[in-house]
């Protein structure tokens, strides 16, 4: 296996299985952060990090006009919209029923190219839609989710933080980008975190001193800084460069699994029938997506 097949497989593990966890992550330390300042602590850091990183190894941070405003886009797209309001459902969602409803994803990114770029979508991806509508109805079809105000809008804003993250990896994918993805990394994790931190202020949430932090707050936001932000989000950018957008998303379909079982194993939720059925749909899904010529 060649060195760029070596990188492409670590990176789908980082977007599998690294991101599956911060979904637990995220709801253990949303207990005590409000979830815009969480996410933008998360961010900000991570980008003051990898900043400096490159800096020691004397690498250059310079980009032009056009990537500055790219990045600015695309960390909206993804950090400030797609995960900041992602992190304020987990306040009324169990971790994994989040992670479930995202692994959407793939089947809107693929109508998004169908509608906005007039890509024909292949035989084996429209069954893989198909069975994401179907898992889909398995996951949400419950009485209690529709009837309760508070879940229900829950669901309604993981969709629209799906719509964001979508169209995000269209434009990325499209145009110009530090070629550098540590760098290109952190310019968009720089401005999506100012701008959740600006939410944040906006919305009065409340800034509790890091003193007041429980210790397991403290190892998710570790854990979502180093892993979920840095080593997780650059393979992202790396892959929706050397791949098709609707390829990458099919780590919607993994997460899912690795986020149920992280929060049944430590958080204690419940996984349900219908969020196994859906589950399991969904995973075929990702089958016929993959398996799709693009």
């Amino acid at each position: 296996m060649d060195s760029n097949k070596i990188k492409i497989v670590l990176s789908f593990f980082a977007i599998y299985v690294i991101w599956g966890t911060t979904y637990m992550f995220n709801k253990i330390a949303v207990e005590q952060i409000p979830p815009f300042l969480l996410a933008g602590i998360r961010f900000t850091v991570a980008s003051i990090l990898i900043f400096n990183l490159m800096l020691i190894n004397k690498q250059s941070l310079q980009i032009s006009r056009l990537q500055l405003k790219n990045t600015l886009i695309a960390g909206f797209l993804f950090l400030s919209f797609g995960n900041g309001m992602a992190v304020w459902a987990l306040q009324f969602l169990d971790s994994g029923f989040v992670a479930l409803e995202i692994a959407a994803q793939p089947l809107v990114i693929l109508l998004m190219m169908w509608i906005l770029e007039g890509k024909k979508i292949p035989r084996k991806s429209m069954i893989g839609i198909g069975l994401g509508i179907i898992g889909m109805y398995f996951l949400v079809g419950n009485k209690e989710l529709i009837t309760n105000p508070q879940l229900l809008y829950g669901i309604l804003v993981v969709f629209l933080c799906m719509l964001g993250w979508s169209y995000g990896s269209l434009f990325v994918a499209k145009n110009d980008m530090p070629k550098n993805f540590f760098l290109n990394t952190a310019y968009q994790m720089l401005f999506g975190g100012l701008l959740l931190l600006g939410i944040s202020l906006s919305l009065g949430e409340q800034w509790l001193t890091p003193k007041a932090w429980y210790i397991q707050t403290w190892i998710s936001l570790f854990a979502l800084i180093v892993f979920g932000a840095i080593a997780a989000f650059t393979a992202f950018n790396y892959l929706l460069k050397v791949v098709s957008p609707e390829k990458v998303a099919t780590s919607a379909y993994i997460n899912p699994i690795v986020a149920l079982f992280a929060g049944w194993l430590f958080l204690g939720e419940i996984i349900s029938l219908n969020a196994i059925v859906a589950a399991v749909i969904l995973l075929t899904g990702v089958y016929f997506i993959n398996s799709s010529k693009t």
